[in-house]
This record gives C-alpha cells, sequence and structure tokens, in this order.
C-alpha cells in the first residue's frame, strides 16, 4: 500500500472511530475491562485498511491484562510488515479509542 492511500485511509478510519466512540472517564491507574463491543467497532472500521491490502484480520480474544489478540489472514499473515501494522497501526488506534487495551498481538 503506499504512503499516501494509507494516509487517506488512516485520516478516514480516525474519523469513523471518532464518530463511534464513547467518552469515558478513566484513571490512568485503574484497570480497566476492555468494552468488546466497542473494541469490535473499532476493529470493523479498521479492516477495510487492511482488506484493501489483500490482507484481513480476525478477533479472536483479549484478556484480563487489555491484551488483544487477533489473527491476521490473506496477505497479512505472511507479510514481513504486519508486526509494524500491528504495533504502529492497529494498536496505537485501540489504545487511542478503547479504554483499558494496553497491547495488540498477533495469534500464534
Amino acid at each position: 500500500m503506499d504512503q499516501q492511500t494509507q494516509d487517506t485511509q488512516s485520516t478516514q478510519s480516525t474519523q469513523d472511530i471518532q464518530s463511534t466512540q464513547d467518552t469515558q472517564d478513566t484513571s490512568s491507574n485503574e484497570k480497566v475491562k476492555v468494552d468488546e463491543i466497542l473494541l469490535k467497532e473499532i476493529l470493523e472500521i479498521i479492516r477495510p485498511s487492511l482488506i484493501a491490502d489483500g490482507g484481513d484480520m480476525e478477533y479472536v480474544s483479549v484478556d484480563d491484562d487489555g491484551v488483544v489478540t487477533l489473527r491476521l489472514t490473506g496477505a497479512c499473515s505472511g507479510c514481513p510488515m504486519s508486526s509494524l501494522t500491528l504495533s504502529m497501526g492497529i494498536e496505537r488506534i485501540l489504545r487511542e479509542h478503547v479504554p483499558g487495551v494496553t497491547r495488540v498481538q498477533a495469534e500464534m
């Protein structure tokens, strides 16, 4: 995916996310239970960016520590950039918009 396409899709995804996000007041010292419904809604907003590049992802789980596990499929499953996509893309968006998410990992 070229940088311009990625930036455009990222901007659109961020706008979509902001329109679906509920504002929640949370203390940084409290462990917050992740709202799985919100998490899944945000993932559905992100998916078209991956699909446009030949990949996809499936939600697997979120644990009590806020670690989200995803299954990468299609072109994403063998792509050397998938770890960067997870950390700099998906994880950044989820941590910003879903209270309680601490990390995103690929299913092994």
